[in-house]
């Protein structure tokens, strides 16, 4: 469905749909359907009413302006809908209607529902995650041996591999879906515990009718319900912080690497997409740019819920009338990341040309360190750095390398040979143990999927 234009840069299409109108109302229905099928199943109430219940849950019946206003005027979009929905039922089956919503109350038609759809994301965020983790692990391999700077508070360093660069952003994110895995198979549990939590309308058929129902909607059934206890979601809403989070570090890092200056990595061209309304010449890292708006945004929604989780005994005022627009903008926000960096992991180029020049522009200083660990063992360590600031700064100034300027330094040539002064700038041999920990990272793997529920 289409976006709306206030989230056109806050949501993907799919998880638009996921909590649009539409949506919501099926899963609010399908609860009041399945309660009614699992009670009839159990026989708490008449099959006949059960079949009746389901023939007049259609959302598309629904006056979604009647119902907006009703539920601000009851606290609830789920009272309304009730009262819709029994008088639907009546209209064809006047004894059917007084089965409507049997033993249930309205949040827990609201929580069931959330959890619904947050069930569907689910397999939405995770599907961009694998993606941006396949792409990844392809491209850590591709440039296993790609030399590059490392920067260190965005300053030039000693040098590193964009394998490796790649395999961080990789475990970072690759701890993020596990997290997230186990927080979602935490928080898919069903809701129902009538007015106080005791479902004492159903006498001592309560636990069955709620093992039942959380049999028929695909759900885990908790122990005991927990309308005032929202710690499950809230480790939720985190988890999806946290990776949406780590894909905001790729995508700076990504952005970086884009500025004019260094160029030594871009998003992949496509029509109307990196483009400027008045710079032809620019290719703007657009995907990067969304995500980092979606990280820059996502800690306030998060601190706002966990906000709201203070809330009174057994059912709470203001707390769960805060919660819906908040944990559908935490989830699409992190959808939106997990697309747009699967698209840019998918299509990122590399200029590795372009690379080695930055790293020669240097002329050397960034293997100061490399000659300081050389020297100390000679002069002591506070002598040996000392010799090698005086050395870069003259290097800059002069635009000569620093092993030129080091092969004329009395002190230096006095314990290092001019063969050790010609590999002091070899890349190659300092790069440590750069290739271990890489290939260390591409051999682990999450624990845990986030599409477990497909193999149910």
């Amino acid at each position: 469905m289409p976006v709306s234009l206030v989230d056109s840069l806050a949501t993907t299409e799919a998880l638009a749909e996921v909590f649009s109108d539409a949506s919501i109302l099926r899963a609010m229905l399908d609860f009041e359907v399945a309660l009614a099928r699992a009670e009839a199943k159990l026989g708490v109430i008449p099959e006949a009413a059960a079949n009746a219940i389901a023939v007049a849950a259609n959302p598309a019946k629904v006056d979604l302006s009647t119902l907006s206003r009703g539920a601000l005027r009851a606290g609830t979009l789920s009272i309304p809908l009730v009262k819709w929905l029994t008088e639907a039922v009546g209209s064809h089956d006047e004894a059917a209607a007084g089965f409507v919503h049997r033993g249930a109350t309205s949040q827990d038609v609201s929580d069931t529902a959330l959890i619904l759809l947050l069930k569907r994301a689910r397999v939405m965020i995770e599907d961009d995650l694998k993606r941006v983790d396949a792409a990844l692990h392809e491209f850590s391999e591709t440039h296993k041996s790609t030399i590059m700077l490392g920067r260190t508070l965005l300053q030039p360093a000693p040098p590193i591999t964009l394998g490796l660069k790649a395999a961080g952003w990789l475990a970072a994110i690759r701890r993020g879906r596990e997290r997230l895995a186990l927080d979602f198979e935490t928080a898919l549990i069903l809701q129902f515990g009538g007015a106080v939590g005791t479902l004492s309308v159903l006498g001592n058929r309560g636990v069955e009718v709620s093992q039942q129902l959380a049999r028929d909607l695909g759900l885990q059934c908790p122990d005991a319900p927990w309308h005032t206890h929202r710690d499950r979601l809230a480790a939720l809403a985190c988890s999806l912080g946290v990776v949406t989070a780590s894909l905001g570090k790729f995508a700076t890092d990504v952005s970086l690497l884009m500025q004019f200056e260094v160029r030594e990595a871009a998003e992949a061209e496509s029509p109307g997409r990196g483009g400027s309304s008045t710079m032809p010449h620019k290719r703007n890292p657009i995907g990067c740019a969304i995500t980092i708006a979606s990280a820059h945004r996502i800690p306030g929604l998060i601190a706002s819920y966990l906000s709201s989780m203070v809330q009174e005994h057994e059912r709470a005022v203001g707390g769960i009338q805060s919660e819906w627009p908040v944990i559908a903008a935490i989830v699409q926000t992190t959808g939106l990341a997990a697309s747009s960096m699967a698209d840019v992991a998918s299509g990122l180029t590399v200029d590795a040309g372009r690379m080695a020049q930055n790293i020669a522009a240097t002329r050397g200083t960034i293997y100061a360190e490399k000659a300081a660990m050389l020297l100390a063992s000679k002069v002591g360590r506070d002598t040996a750095l000392r010799l090698l600031d005086q050395a870069s700064k003259q290097a800059i100034l002069q635009k000569r390398s620093l092993s030129d300027v080091l092969s004329e330094t009395p002190a230096v040539v006095k314990h290092l040979d001019q063969h050790a002064l010609q590999e002091l700038c070899d890349a190659d041999s300092y790069l440590g143990s750069a290739e271990l920990f890489r290939q260390r990272v591409l051999q682990s793997s999450p624990k845990h999927s986030l599409n477990q529920e497909k193999k149910s």
